[in-house]
């Protein structure tokens, strides 16, 4: 782009080409706004690091003003922001170009990119397995060479687990290292923070740079870095003491291809010079569970009265889907006290890790207890509500707690199953410290290099 090689023009017509060829299979690009990419070229770019490189944010939080953003809902299918948000605003400020939308489930609440509004984003490593989600649509869309970074959001691992899921690089950052506003001031309760599903851990540590800092009136903000987080990539991690868990936080039964992709990953670090060991952070699973429902049903039943007053009606179980509406009616039985009660817990929790976090630089677990799930298995539409919690609680058995937390966590592709399956490594670490984790992400990107490995989605041109 530089040098004159390549025109933003040029850049939006192969990423839209694409989008064209390969999203009838993958079904990753839900909204398509490829004329707002071409005004805003015609307009005239900032000069900012990512000029001209095309962008798709996900159909989740992200306001994009005069285009439909719909939370994946059928409820707000119709749905058109009157402003951006201040990280759209920060895209822009970095030469992205903003050309579509990429699929969430209805409000991102599961881990898979399905919804009636849009029905089901396939995996391009198999098209009979999830994604994951709740950032289904970005992770397909990156695994798939439509565009090389993707804007998401992760309140469980919806970063992380799509990443894991699609044989990419996913972190996500300290709470509040990324602003919300200014319409929310945080997400589920400091639980959901924003950033990218990325191919390179180079690109990841740029585009936060492009966005992380507060806002004017943020109700908090994360520790500011001691240098840009591109800086740290490539820069030596030190000997690092790092825990390897393979138990899940929840007990969700852990599969063997998982387990022994993090015991791999552990070997490979042991083999890059750190220290490594077994430890066990157990917490209290049901206290957990409880508080995590009730901060995200009233997010969620607080969102649909909010879009329920601006239409002038109530909602009912014909606008939502089906785990949607069970969720909005569990939570009415919960008082003022309870949501009270759940953020005391989730703070608590917050201190066990990062008292935990006090002996160690890093803790390493697999990203998820189960390789890519089969698609339906935890779409929000399963009859079998047993058997869809079940599943979803296999999907975030390792990445939820950091959410509680707050602090840093990355899902890093370092392990493909038998059937070809990409499964994900996670390491979290301590609060506002992204930077450690960036120096080990680049150590083991160097070590056992993945930008090669692409689904077979990835390697045709349209």
């Amino acid at each position: 782009m530089r040098d004159g090689e390549v025109t933003p023009r040029e850049l939006l017509d192969a990423a839209v080409a694409r989008v064209e060829a390969r999203d009838p299979v993958l079904g990753a690009v839900v909204i398509r706004a490829f004329d707002e990419g071409r005004k805003a070229i015609e307009a005239g770019l900032p000069d900012g690091p990512f000029r001209g490189v095309p962008w798709l944010l996900k159909d989740l939080y992200a306001e994009w003003k005069g285009v439909r953003l719909s939370y994946g809902s059928r409820f707000l299918a119709d749905a058109v922001p009157a402003e951006d948000s201040e990280i759209v605003r920060r895209y822009r400020d970095a030469g992205l170009v903003l050309f579509g939308r990429t699929a969430s489930p209805e409000f991102g609440i599961t881990t898979t990119a399905e919804s009636l509004l849009y029905g089901q984003t396939h995996n391009p490593w198999n098209p009979a397995h999830s994604t994951g989600g709740s950032s289904g649509g970005a992770a397909a869309a990156v695994a798939a060479g439509i565009v090389p970074a993707a804007h998401a959001t992760d309140g469980g691992g919806s970063i992380r687990v799509p990443a894991s899921c699609c044989g990419l690089f996913g972190m996500k950052p300290t709470r509040a290292r990324v602003p919300s506003g200014p319409r929310l001031g945080e997400g589920w309760s400091g639980m959901s923070t924003a950033h990218a599903i990325t191919r390179s851990v180079r690109d990841s540590a740029a585009l936060l740079d492009a966005v992380a800092g507060p806002a004017s009136g943020d109700p908090y903000w994360a520790p500011p870095p001691e240098r840009p987080f591109l800086d740290e990539v490539g820069a030596d991690p030190g000997r690092l003491r790092i825990a390897l868990q393979v138990e899940a936080f929840n007990a969700a039964e852990v599969h063997p291809d998982c387990e022994a992709a993090a015991r791999d990953a552990a070997a490979l670090c042991r083999s890059l010079g750190h220290d490594v060991e077994e430890a066990t952070l157990r917490i209290d699973r049901e206290s957990f569970g409880r508080a995590s429902q009730v901060i995200i049903a009233s997010s969620l039943h607080a969102s649909l009265l909010e879009r329920a007053e601006a239409l002038g009606r109530d909602f009912t179980a014909d606008d939502v889907e089906p785990m949607t509406w069970l969720l909005t009616q569990l939570v009415q039985q919960a008082s003022a006290t309870d949501y009270a009660r759940a953020l005391r817990t989730i703070h608590a929790l917050g201190r066990q890790v990062a008292a935990f976090l006090d002996r160690y630089d890093a803790v390493l677990t697999p990203t998820m207890a189960t390789p890519p799930l089969p698609l339906g298995r935890v779409a929000l539409t399963r009859p079998d509500v047993p058997g869809l919690m079940a599943d979803l609680s296999r999907t975030v058995g390792f990445t939820q707690l950091f959410n509680a937390s707050g602090g840093p966590a990355m899902s890093v592709p370092l392990a493909w199953n038998d059937r070809g399956l990409p499964i994900g490594v996670q390491f979290a670490g301590r609060f506002g410290d992204e930077a450690t984790l960036f120096r080990l992400a680049a150590q083991l990107e160097a070590a056992r290099p993945w930008h090669g490995k692409r689904p077979q989605a990835a390697r045709s041109e349209p």
